[in-house]
């Protein structure tokens, strides 16, 4: 079955073109010209990606982006954007969105970000999912992850989590005792080779901590200072 990309562009040069490359590159194609058209298309589901510009009419992509990761819609996003600012593309992937490309873009580096988020999106699946005669549960000291309905329990009580979040708890759980780099967490959690600030790690693993460790004895996620983080069976939290 081939893959099937959402376009959600207002400017038609750019969306006919991608139309027609992604056509002839055989992947199925639905298009939308504004944020609210996009948004509902992108939350019918059944895309593989979805490429999404940043400035567009009635919806931004941003917001566009925020609504779809607070519906909990995993499809990998590769934001559109002619901005050329660090902070709006942090923003951006602070959000959930998987991968960018600057206005003007190259096809043949647009389709190879296509095809790296397709191929991580199976792996990341692959994660997820328990291997046959394998239990849906992972149990690490007083923390219970269901990979299989995506809920964490902590002293039997559930703990809320975003997409990413999830994904990088299960990535830390399943390399337990190791520590992992920012490079690491990156590039198996984010799914793609990150060009700019590492920051991002940082930022999750604070966002983590608030909901795992703060509200409970015992502090699971450590950090090995200059290397980056690992998470180990309950010590005394770190003031």
């Amino acid at each position: 079955m081939s893959a099937q990309i959402l376009i959600i562009e207002d400017e038609e040069k750019i969306s006919r073109l991608l139309e027609m490359e992604l056509n002839f590159e055989g992947y199925v194609t639905g298009k939308a010209v504004s944020g609210i058209e996009g948004l509902e298309k992108a939350l019918i589901g059944g895309w593989t990606v979805i490429l999404l510009d940043i400035m567009l009419p009635k919806l931004s992509g941003i917001e566009v982006l925020r609504r779809l990761r607070q519906a909990q819609v995993s499809t990998p996003i590769i934001l559109l954007t002619a901005r050329d600012t660090t902070s709006d593309i942090v923003h951006g992937l602070d959000l959930g969105a998987n991968d960018y490309v600057k206005k003007p873009f190259k096809m043949e580096e647009l389709l190879a970000r296509i095809r790296t988020c397709i191929r991580n999106q199976q792996l990341i699946t692959s994660l997820r999912s328990p291997k046959e005669g394998e239990s849906d549960v992972i149990e690490f000291d007083d923390l219970s992850i269901y990979r299989l309905n995506r809920t964490v329990m902590r002293q039997n009580v559930r703990i809320d989590l975003t997409p990413k979040e999830f994904d990088l708890l299960l990535y830390l759980v399943r390399h337990r005792n190791q520590v992992q780099t920012r490079e690491q967490l990156i590039n198996h959690v984010w799914g793609y080779e990150f060009v700019g600030d590492t920051n991002i790690v940082d930022v999750y693993i604070r966002y983590l901590r608030k909901k795992i460790d703060y509200p409970f004895k015992g502090q699971l996620i450590q950090t090995c200072r200059g290397v980056g983080y690992c998470i180990k069976e309950g010590e005394t939290r770190e003031d």
